[in-house]
């Protein structure tokens, strides 16, 4: 099943010309407005999504299928 989402390397290199483009300066007001409040959705998408591969990391299946809390060794 495909989805139109795009991918987090997709999001996050929007975000990167987001911020380019503000850091110019040369972008009208209303312009950069909108630019900085999507800027503010995909940073929080962003953040959603490495937070759920982290949790997901955080989890080890051991051989019979039980989930443990990982942790580190050393």
């Amino acid at each position: 099943m495909m989805t139109d989402k795009p991918t987090f390397e997709e999001n996050l290199a929007t975000l990167e010309q987001i911020v380019a483009q503000l850091e110019k300066g040369d972008v009208p007001l209303e312009e950069a407005l909108t630019q900085f409040e999507t800027g503010v959705k995909l940073s929080k998408e962003l953040q959603k999504t490495l937070q759920n591969a982290e949790q997901s990391l955080a989890k080890i299946v051991d051989e019979n299928g039980n989930a443990t809390d990982f942790t580190p060794e050393g």
